[in-house]
Order: C-alpha cells, then structure tokens, then sequence
C-alpha cells in the first residue's frame, strides 16, 4: 500500500522561531516527534489494507485507536507548524482579527488569558485550540493527547502544542513560560485566512 501520509518540510528555517522556542527543539519536535505520527498513522493504514486484502480478521479497536491517536496528531502538528513564523519582538494582531476575537472574547486580553489558562492547565499532555462552529463562533478547548480531539465537527482555527517535547528542553517544567512567550511566534494571517474559511 502506497503511504497516505507524510512529512511537510517546515514553512520556515528551524531557527527561526528562537528564542522563543529552540532550533534544537523545532528539528527534534518535527523530524522526530512529528514524523512518528505521521509513520504510525501510515501503519495503522497499511494493517487496516492488508486485513482488508487478505480477508483476515485484526484487532480492530487497537489499530483504530493507532491511527486516531497518531492521525490526529500528525494533522495537529501540521496545524501548529503553520500558524507559527518568524519570531517577532512586535508581533502584532492585525485589526480585523483583532475585531472578531474581541467580538467573541469581549476583549483580546480576555481571549489571550483564557487560551493560556486552557493551556496551562491541560492534564498531562495535550493540545490547546480555538474552533470554530458552522455558525461561525469561536471556542476555546483543550485536546488531550491526540485522540480526544475536542469537539466533532468544529473547525481548528489555532491550536498549541502543550506535549513536553515542544517546550522542556527550553522551559523544562515552567510550561507556562512557554505559553506566554508563544504568542511572539503565532502567524496572526494564517489565523484569519482560517476563519475566512
């Protein structure tokens, strides 16, 4: 079976979002962390075709439960990878996005708090996101490990890695450090350009 799935190269040097989060971890966090995913997610595929092909029984929960926690992770990561850039000291919200997130939020302030709060206090490891519902309102929620991917249905228009790989090395266990100075790196367009969609 052809493989479905694979690595994207990064829209951007894997220096290039230092200091806020390490050359070191970028090409670790993507050619390691990411890839496994992506190659667990093609396995978990290519058992499901040779069971298919074969006419063989397999143990359907296991593989299922394979290809969910590491599909969504690869999706997840492509996700996080591309509404980062280049850091910026001033790394500002353009106006329109601004706007919405205020419409929904009350303020961009209450929106920045409550997406760290989210993060922050993720149990273990896991995912903070902003969705969008069909009707176009923004919510915020946390996304344990891959696989209890938040709501059904509700289209991802940010999200954060909180997994230990993408922060302790630079952070160790101050994974909140990490989730404040994140913003310095958020590709506010990509951002928007999604909830355009």
């Amino acid at each position: 079976m052809k493989e479905s799935f694979s690595l994207k190269d990064l829209p951007y040097k894997y220096d290039a979002l230092e200091p806020v989060i390490s050359k070191d971890i970028v090409l670790l966090h993507h050619t390691k962390h990411h890839n496994a995913y992506v190659q667990g997610a093609n396995k978990a595929l290519g058992m499901l075709e040779s069971a298919r092909q074969e006419g063989r029984e397999i143990d359907m929960k296991a593989v299922l439960r394979d290809l969910s926690f590491n599909l969504n992770g690869h999706l997840l990561h492509e996700l996080y990878w591309e509404n980062m850039k280049e850091y910026s000291e001033e790394n500002k919200i353009n106006t329109e996005l601004l706007e919405i997130l205020t419409k929904h939020f009350n303020s961009y302030d209450n929106f920045q708090r409550e997406f760290e709060t989210a993060a922050k206090t993720v149990e273990g490891s896991g995912w903070v996101v902003l969705f969008k519902d069909k009707e176009g309102n923004l919510f915020i929620n946390q996304v344990q490990n891959h696989n209890l991917l938040g709501i059904i249905g509700f289209k991802p228009i940010l999200v954060n890695d909180v997994w230990e790989h993408a922060y302790y090395l630079d952070y160790k266990n101050e994974r909140g450090e990490y989730v404040e100075r994140w913003w310095d790196v958020v590709n506010w367009s990509v951002v928007l350009d999604r909830l355009k969609v």
